[in-house]
């Protein structure tokens, strides 16, 4: 894999990692609560989804990044130790 789209793949990764943080970050406060409105249950629901892709998109670019690796060959990655 050449070097640009390496690093294009690593700060995709580090912004999806930022938003499965934050929208981890609003459901906790959101769990937390002793009662949820109706919107705060929508959004729950929401955030729950949301999350849930931004992990599948991050597993996603670590496979192809793992199973191209250097040059398209087969290898590790840095990709390998990002966790979710």
């Amino acid at each position: 894999m050449d070097q640009p789209l390496e690093a294009e793949l690593s700060a995709e990764v580090a912004r999806l990692l930022t938003e499965h943080q934050r929208y981890s970050l609003r459901l906790h406060q959101l769990v937390t609560k002793p009662y949820l409105s109706v919107e705060e249950q929508m959004e729950e629901v929401r955030l729950k989804k949301l999350k849930l892709h931004a992990k599948d998109l991050i597993s996603a670019i670590q496979m192809r990044v793992t199973t191209q690796g250097p040059a398209g060959h087969a290898g590790a990655s840095q990709a390998q130790s990002l966790q979710v």
